[in-house]
Formats: C-alpha cells, structure tokens, sequence
C-alpha cells in the first residue's frame, strides 16, 4: 500500500541528485586537455554562477512532471513508486534507465539556461546588480568579459546536455527536449521577454502588457520545465494541453510574488537587491494594481495552475501540487 506522499523527503532527494549531476556536468575537468590556463578560469566562472545557490526550481519542476507522467510507467525494482527508497535521486528510483537520464540531463540543462540568463541580466548593460544568491555577480567576481563569456558557455553546455550519444538518450527524445528549451529562451521566450522588460523602464504598462512581457520573460522557462518533463515520457494530448495551462499560470504567478517579495523582502532574505524594480522605475504588479490586489492576483494564479492540473487525469500529480504551493507562498 501506498504510503501518504512525502514531499521534503522527495524534494531533498531531488535536490541531492540535481547537485550531483551539475557538480560533474559544469566541471573544470572538460578543460584539462586543454593547454592554456583561460578556458579553466572560464569554468570556474561558469561553476561560480551554478553551484552552491539557487532554489533549483526548474529542475523540481522538471522531476515532478516526469513522477507525475511517468509513474503508471513499470518500475525496474517491481517497487511502488512511494514506496520506493531514495538513495540520492531520480536515476535510483526505479524509472527505466533510458527516462531517468533524460529527466536529469532535462533538469540540469534548463538550470543552466537560467543561470546563464541571471549571468547576463546581471550585467552592467542590463539591470547592473551586484548581489545574487547572496554573493557577488559574477562580472563583480571575474569581470564583464569573463561573465559575458560564462553564460554563452552556459547556454551552450545546456543544449551539450540534452545531445549526448543516441545510446544514451533516443534521438527524438533529443530532438524534442532541445526544442522546448531552445524556444523558450530565445526571442519568443525569455530573451525576448527581457528585451521588452528593457524597453519598458519608465512605461506605463497595462496588465494585458505586463503579462505579456512576464510570459515570456519568466514564464517561459518554467512552462518549458513542466513540458520538458512531459517530454521524458509519454503523455495524451489532453493531458499535455492541461500541463501546459499549468505551467504558463504557474510561471505568471512565480513572477507575480516575486514583484510581491521586491518590495516586502529584504536583500539578506531575498540573496539580491531587494527595491531594485522601483528604484529602476520598472513596470511590475505591484505598481500597477498595488500590493493588496497583487496578493490576491497571486492567490487566484495559483488556484487556476491547481485546477489545470486536476485537469491533466494524472493520478500522481502529488509532488506537482506541492511544488505550485510552494513557488507561489514562498517569502525569498
């Protein structure tokens, strides 16, 4: 018999795993072949923007809908899913090999895609902070060429994730994981989100622009990790339509509370400059509708994202519950 879901057992043993893998993944040991000294500084940098920070969001969100997707799939060990033990992650717990590589390489690589882009939106051309995950930025640490050329290898080693040897990973399972990430963060997705939201400083916005400008700047990224996750496995098309709902309300509401956190967090709390987003005149929630209603945009988000994935018919849609709860009452 089932066992009642442990969400913080699971979510540590997630985190545990995701650490890991970026741990070898984002290694100063891809550079040891090479003679000259620079391309290892370039990974150290690289290594500063990913490891030891960060809420690793994206790739819970990725792990959870491939649970949620692929849990009605057999299980190597024979056990419930559960029930099953966790020794360190979802590569251990029972999934077909060939599922749980690509779930964790999905993770890893949309973690990559927004540490490059916290690199680079850090920068002085951008919004010129010097304080995230409670360090300095990168170009603080190691300069603005050194950060610019960080998250172009970032970016690149996120796609280097998703292509290894077809032995290792189906290649339309490449093909479709490489797809979702890649629109995601381009000109239809958070590049081009971030280019409105550059634009926009000073502007009057309406919600209908507002929510344009967030859906694709923040929002896109955490649809395309619930349906990278969907992507792991097998799903109908009505259950792939509600997960994607859920995903894009999800990814509205993250952002909603995050303008929320601006201006009721501080910067010990929140690990980056709190107040930024008013002191750079920016457009946000809480400027436009104001901080009681910006609440209540939120918890009204939250329960559409819930509803959605009622929708879905997954029957184990626990950890993606807890997570949507989580993304949307957390306080840093």
């Amino acid at each position: 018999m089932a066992t009642e879901f442990d969400f913080n057992g699971w979510m540590s043993c997630q985190l545990e795993a995701v650490e890991r893998a970026l741990e070898r993944w984002v290694s100063v040991d891809a550079c040891a072949d090479l003679d000259h000294h620079a391309p290892a500084d370039l990974m150290a940098a690289m290594r500063y923007a990913v490891l030891d920070g960060g809420k690793r969001l994206r790739p819970l969100l990725v792990l959870a809908t491939v649970k949620a997707v692929c849990a009605a799939e057999p299980l190597a060990s024979g056990e419930d899913f559960e029930e099953a033990a966790c020794r360190g992650g979802p590569i251990e717990q029972g999934f077909d090999g060939d599922i749980t590589e690509a779930a964790l390489r999905a993770a890893c690589a949309v973690e990559l895609i927004h540490a490059y882009s916290l690199v680079h939106d850090d920068l002085p051309c951008m919004d010129n902070d010097v304080l995230r995950r409670g360090k300095p930025t990168v170009h603080v640490q190691f300069g603005q060429a050194s950060a610019l050329l960080a998250g172009d290898a970032l970016q690149a080693l996120a796609f280097e994730l998703l292509t290894p040897d077809a032995a290792v990973m189906p290649l339309a399972r490449q093909a479709r994981l490489c797809a979702l990430l890649a629109r995601a963060a381009g000109c239809a997705g958070m590049a081009g989100g971030q280019a409105i939201d550059l634009a926009s400083v000073g502007q009057q916005l309406t919600q209908e622009q507002l929510r344009q400008m967030h859906r694709l700047k923040t929002g896109a990224l955490l649809k395309a990790s619930v349906m990278m996750g969907a992507g792991c496995g097998s799903a109908s098309s009505a259950t792939l339509a509600a997960l994607e709902e859920f995903g894009e309300t999800l990814g509205l509401a993250f952002q909603v509370v995050d303008d929320i956190l601006d201006v009721t967090a501080d910067s010990a709390t929140l690990g980056k400059t709190a107040g930024k987003d008013a002191h750079d005149n920016k457009p946000t929630y809480v400027s436009l509708l104001g901080l009681p209603a910006a609440n209540a945009l939120a918890t009204a988000l939250l329960a559409q994202a819930q509803a959605a994935l009622a929708r879905s018919g997954l029957a184990d849609a626990h950890a993606l519950q807890a997570l949507a709860k989580m993304l949307v009452e957390r306080t840093h």
